[in-house]
């Protein structure tokens, strides 16, 4: 479920990978891709959030750091790797203008934020809609647009929840709601199983921007609450 909160073991058991370090994961299986993404300040890629909270624009990422180049954030990122073959980048980028195109479907990917130190937030499934390329300072970067989508629907699931599920909370309310609750359900005080919930739900007018309307509850009493207000 969207705004859920997972360790980073935890992340990479769902994802059946023992080490998930690569931010671009193009087809981590045969179902879809994933990538990682990080909004805190002081990120490593100007990766940023749309369309109150439903668009996603995620930067490509570099060439390794290596004793020949030993500051990726002066050259171009990567479509082909020197033996010719396509990089993440350029995976992602092939994918996404096929779709354009009309000639295969949007790749469907998850998403994963890191709010903390060992400590991520899954922001949902998403599909690649575009992609290109832009000048940032004296080098060409990937630009990706993802959509957010539904996850599978559960019975008697509202067409409002869906997408509220749908919406990123944007990283600076995590991360201050995370500190103000201290990491534990703010009802059971659980500390496993936790979720970013909407105080009042935004179908009803609640916002995703301010953390006063932003709390952190267990998958229990995050379920029995719904879209209700309380």
């Amino acid at each position: 479920m969207p705004n859920e909160i997972i360790p980073y073991f935890e992340m990479c058991r769902r994802e059946n990978i023992g080490n998930l370090q690569r931010g671009m994961n193009y087809r981590l299986n045969n179902a879809y891709s994933v990538i990682l993404m990080s909004l805190r300040p002081n990120a490593p890629y100007a990766d940023r959030i749309e369309d109150e909270g439903l668009t996603l624009i995620y930067e490509g990422h570099d060439i390794s750091r290596t004793q020949l180049n030993p500051d990726p954030k002066i050259v171009d990122q990567p479509e082909f790797t020197l033996g010719n073959r396509l990089t993440d980048n350029g995976k992602f980028h092939k994918a996404a203008q096929e779709y354009k195109r009309g000639s295969r479907p949007a790749e469907r990917v998850k998403v994963y934020e890191k709010i903390h130190s060992g400590i991520w937030s899954y922001n949902g499934l998403f599909e690649l809609k575009d992609s290109w390329q832009e000048v940032s300072g004296i080098r060409k970067v990937f630009k990706f647009k993802l959509s957010a989508i539904g996850e599978e629907i559960e019975v008697g699931i509202s067409l409002n929840e869906l997408k509220q599920r749908q919406r990123i909370i944007p990283s600076s309310v995590k991360l201050e709601v995370w500190r103000r609750d201290g990491g534990k359900c703010v009802i059971c005080g659980a500390k496993d199983e936790l979720h970013f919930d909407h105080i009042i739900p935004y179908s009803k007018g609640g916002t995703s921007l301010s953390a006063e309307n932003i709390q952190l509850l267990c998958a229990r009493h995050n379920l029995e609450k719904r879209d209700k207000i309380e």
